[in-house]
Protein backbone atom coordinates (compact mmCIF):
# COMPACT_ATOMS: atom_id res chain seq x y z
CA UNK A 1 0.00 0.00 0.00
CA UNK A 2 1.12 3.20 -1.22
CA UNK A 3 1.14 5.83 1.91
CA UNK A 4 -0.99 9.10 0.81
CA UNK A 5 0.75 11.21 3.45
CA UNK A 6 3.32 9.69 6.26
CA UNK A 7 3.82 11.64 9.48
CA UNK A 8 6.75 11.60 10.98
CA UNK A 9 7.00 12.48 15.48
CA UNK A 10 9.56 11.29 18.00
CA UNK A 11 9.28 11.18 21.34
CA UNK A 12 11.65 11.15 24.00
CA UNK A 13 11.95 10.58 27.66
CA UNK A 14 8.30 8.24 27.30
CA UNK A 15 5.57 9.58 29.41
CA UNK A 16 7.71 12.29 30.88
CA UNK A 17 9.03 13.99 27.83
CA UNK A 18 8.36 15.61 24.91
CA UNK A 19 6.60 14.94 21.46
CA UNK A 20 7.71 16.63 18.29
CA UNK A 21 6.91 16.48 14.79
CA UNK A 22 9.61 16.16 12.04
CA UNK A 23 8.24 19.84 10.29
CA UNK A 24 7.94 21.39 13.79
CA UNK A 25 3.95 21.91 13.74
CA UNK A 26 3.75 19.33 16.81
CA UNK A 27 6.19 20.57 19.94
CA UNK A 28 4.42 19.04 23.18
CA UNK A 29 5.26 18.61 26.36
CA UNK A 30 4.34 14.91 27.77
CA UNK A 31 3.67 14.26 31.48
CA UNK A 32 1.87 11.67 32.96
CA UNK A 33 -1.90 13.03 34.92
CA UNK A 34 -2.49 13.43 38.52
CA UNK A 35 -4.71 10.49 38.33
CA UNK A 36 -1.14 8.25 37.22
CA UNK A 37 1.21 9.97 39.86
CA UNK A 38 2.01 12.68 37.20
CA UNK A 39 2.17 16.62 38.09
CA UNK A 40 -0.11 16.91 35.02
CA UNK A 41 1.49 19.96 33.72
CA UNK A 42 2.03 18.25 30.05
CA UNK A 43 -0.23 16.52 27.57
CA UNK A 44 -0.30 12.49 27.53
CA UNK A 45 -0.98 10.00 24.94
CA UNK A 46 -4.05 9.21 25.62
CA UNK A 47 -4.96 13.22 25.02
CA UNK A 48 -3.22 13.15 21.79
CA UNK A 49 -4.57 9.84 20.55
CA UNK A 50 -8.35 11.08 21.43
CA UNK A 51 -7.87 14.65 19.78
CA UNK A 52 -6.16 12.65 16.35
CA UNK A 53 -9.52 9.70 16.35
CA UNK A 54 -12.09 12.81 16.73
CA UNK A 55 -10.62 14.57 14.12
CA UNK A 56 -10.31 11.78 11.90
CA UNK A 57 -13.57 10.17 12.64
CA UNK A 58 -15.39 13.85 12.43
CA UNK A 59 -13.30 13.84 8.61
CA UNK A 60 -14.91 10.22 7.93
CA UNK A 61 -18.22 11.55 9.04
CA UNK A 62 -18.20 14.73 6.90
CA UNK A 63 -16.87 12.23 3.66
CA UNK A 64 -19.96 10.41 4.03
CA UNK A 65 -22.22 13.12 4.78
CA UNK A 66 -21.19 14.40 1.73
CA UNK A 67 -21.56 11.56 -0.25
CA UNK A 68 -25.42 10.87 1.46
CA UNK A 69 -25.81 14.43 0.51
CA UNK A 70 -26.13 15.42 4.63
CA UNK A 71 -24.90 18.20 5.99
CA UNK A 72 -22.91 17.41 9.10
CA UNK A 73 -20.05 20.31 9.11
CA UNK A 74 -21.48 20.82 12.20
CA UNK A 75 -21.32 17.92 14.14
CA UNK A 76 -18.27 17.64 17.35
CA UNK A 77 -16.72 14.27 17.95
CA UNK A 78 -15.38 14.22 21.63
CA UNK A 79 -12.62 11.19 22.06
CA UNK A 80 -12.87 9.68 24.90
CA UNK A 81 -9.69 7.64 25.50
CA UNK A 82 -9.43 5.14 29.31
CA UNK A 83 -6.18 3.41 30.33
CA UNK A 84 -6.72 0.71 32.17
CA UNK A 85 -4.40 -2.39 34.03
CA UNK A 86 -4.99 -5.48 31.86
CA UNK A 87 -2.60 -8.40 33.36
CA UNK A 88 1.09 -7.12 33.75
CA UNK A 89 0.40 -4.40 31.12
CA UNK A 90 -1.98 -1.98 29.87
CA UNK A 91 -5.25 -1.85 27.72
CA UNK A 92 -7.04 1.26 26.20
CA UNK A 93 -10.85 1.55 25.57
CA UNK A 94 -12.41 4.67 22.76
CA UNK A 95 -15.58 6.07 23.42
CA UNK A 96 -16.43 7.99 20.80
CA UNK A 97 -19.29 10.96 21.21
CA UNK A 98 -20.98 12.38 17.85
CA UNK A 99 -23.41 15.45 18.27
CA UNK A 100 -24.96 15.80 15.39
CA UNK A 101 -26.42 18.71 13.36
CA UNK A 102 -30.56 19.17 14.30
CA UNK A 103 -31.19 19.14 10.88
CA UNK A 104 -30.05 15.15 10.68
CA UNK A 105 -32.70 12.77 12.22
CA UNK A 106 -31.63 10.02 14.25
CA UNK A 107 -31.86 6.80 11.77
CA UNK A 108 -29.60 8.74 8.98
CA UNK A 109 -27.32 10.11 11.52
CA UNK A 110 -26.91 6.42 12.76
CA UNK A 111 -26.43 5.30 9.53
CA UNK A 112 -23.80 8.16 8.64
CA UNK A 113 -22.04 6.96 12.16
CA UNK A 114 -21.71 3.38 11.31
CA UNK A 115 -20.64 4.39 7.72
CA UNK A 116 -18.09 6.42 9.11
CA UNK A 117 -16.74 3.55 11.41
CA UNK A 118 -15.92 1.61 8.47
CA UNK A 119 -13.67 4.57 6.55
CA UNK A 120 -12.45 5.93 9.12
CA UNK A 121 -8.33 5.12 9.55
CA UNK A 122 -8.33 5.15 13.34
CA UNK A 123 -11.96 2.94 13.44
CA UNK A 124 -9.98 0.75 11.14
CA UNK A 125 -6.51 0.11 12.63
CA UNK A 126 -8.52 -0.08 16.10
CA UNK A 127 -11.21 -3.01 15.07
CA UNK A 128 -10.34 -5.90 16.64
CA UNK A 129 -7.99 -4.87 19.10
CA UNK A 130 -9.45 -2.05 21.84
CA UNK A 131 -13.12 -1.77 22.29
CA UNK A 132 -14.47 1.51 21.14
CA UNK A 133 -18.07 2.91 21.87
CA UNK A 134 -19.76 5.04 19.04
CA UNK A 135 -22.39 7.35 21.57
CA UNK A 136 -24.46 9.78 19.52
CA UNK A 137 -25.87 12.86 21.58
Amino acid sequence: MDALYTAVATATHGRDGRAFSSDGKLDVQLAPPAELGGDGQGTNPEQLFAAGYAACFASALALVGRKAKADVSDAAVTGEVGLSKQGEGFALAVTLRIELPDTVDAATGRELVEQAHQVCPYSNATRGNIPVELVIE
